[in-house]
């Protein structure tokens, strides 16, 4: 379905990402012309771009500017041409930026195409505004890190892990009992071709991404006044899932933030007890429930990780009580990878698969 047009959607990895024909099914199946959609926990924003496939406004929120950065990039109206041309015209005119030191970054990266990073680093923190700098922002944040390739390079880094960002000290550690030095990239190369793949006939977009916490009122306001949600699907982090901001570090730094992995949770839902989780989400339902149209439906994905004695069934059921939206159907939706971690994504061991569940509300 749609299918010539998917390739956007894989523009950058990101945790607990669910299909594209998840959301993309649900809309085509149920979805009327002009029907806006909304997902308060877009992540790298596989909900909007289904929207996005089939004429249909959207609103996605997530408080990780990563997430979002992402987001947008899968939203704007852009021609491959101009990608290449911000990017050239990037290095050809910005002046040397800054580098970071330390063993880390002389492991990861070879000197010059970190340098080359760093200049675009610095150009697009100081100016994202256009579709296409957002665009070439989404192409060097899936092209930051990732697996040495044997043909041409598609990544900038050391060989790394593709959805997380490696962690210093294990990966300075594995680089160098492998003996991997980085490899010099054309930086360019890689963007144009990455450019080609993900926006090449494209149809138009119509969707808004926010960098914000849904459990604040005003963050799910809709773009137009007088319009109303009409269906909401989502994925909300699993309780106890708080890894997302230290697992993206890396792309986080190249949008401005520190050099260092940050394990703050700021801004996040909190994971201190099952019941402290559900009463956030509850916040997010009722929010929700003040913006959507009358008989609006919302389609949640859910599930927990293996690490908590916590039913996630449980959890989803209590924080939906009193908010509005009444559970219609619970579907089993299969089982879903935990999410390659640390050690996994240098091929040390592979994650035990999670039981995930839809659940149908109505309000």
């Amino acid at each position: 379905m749609l299918s010539e047009h998917a390739a956007l959607n894989g523009i950058c990895p990101y945790f607990t990402m669910f299909p594209l024909e998840f959301p993309l099914g649900i809309l085509h199946k149920g979805a009327a012309r002009g029907d806006w959609v909304l997902d308060p926990f877009c992540g790298r924003g596989t909900t909007n771009f289904a929207s996005r496939l089939l004429g249909l406004p959207s609103l996605g929120i997530d408080s990780n500017p990563v997430a979002t950065a992402i987001t947008a990039a899968k939203l704007v109206d852009t021609a491959v041409e101009d990608i290449v041309r911000e990017a050239r015209e990037i290095l050809a005119s910005s002046p040397r930026a800054p580098v970071p030191k330390g063993e880390f970054w002389e492991w990861a990266f070879d000197r010059q195409t970190l340098q080359q990073v760093c200049q675009f680093r610095e150009a697009l923190v100081q100016d994202c505004r256009t579709p296409a700098r957002i665009a070439l922002r989404g192409v060097i944040l899936g092209a930051l890190h990732g697996p040495q390739q044997k043909t041409f390079p598609s990544y900038l880094s050391n060989q790394s892990p593709r959805t997380y960002s490696p962690k210093p000290s294990y990966s300075v550690g594995f680089w160098k009992r492998h003996n991997m030095r980085p490899q010099r990239v054309d930086v360019l190369a890689v963007i144009e071709r990455r450019a080609r793949r993900y926006y090449s006939d494209l149809p138009k977009g119509t969707g808004v991404c926010r960098l914000a916490d849904s459990r604040v009122p005003e963050s799910v306001r809709p773009i137009e006044p007088r319009s109303r949600f009409r269906w909401i699907i989502t994925s909300p982090p699993y309780y106890g899932m708080r890894t997302y901001r230290p697992d993206q570090w890396l792309r986080n730094w190249f949008l401005g933030g520190p050099e260092t992995v940050d394990y703050t949770n700021h801004g996040q839902v909190v994971h201190s007890s099952p019941q402290s989780f559900a009463a956030d989400l509850q916040a997010v339902w009722r929010n929700v429930a003040e913006v959507a149209a009358s008989s609006a439906r919302m389609v949640i994905r859910f599930g927990g990780i293996s690490d908590r004695r916590a039913d996630p069934l449980e959890i989803i059921k209590h924080s939906l009580k009193g908010t509005g939206w009444k559970i219609q159907t619970i579907r089993r939706a299969g089982n879903a990878s935990h999410g390659k971690r640390q050690a996994d994504a240098f091929l040390r061991r592979e994650s035990k698969p999670l039981a995930e569940f839809d659940i149908w509300a109505v309000n």
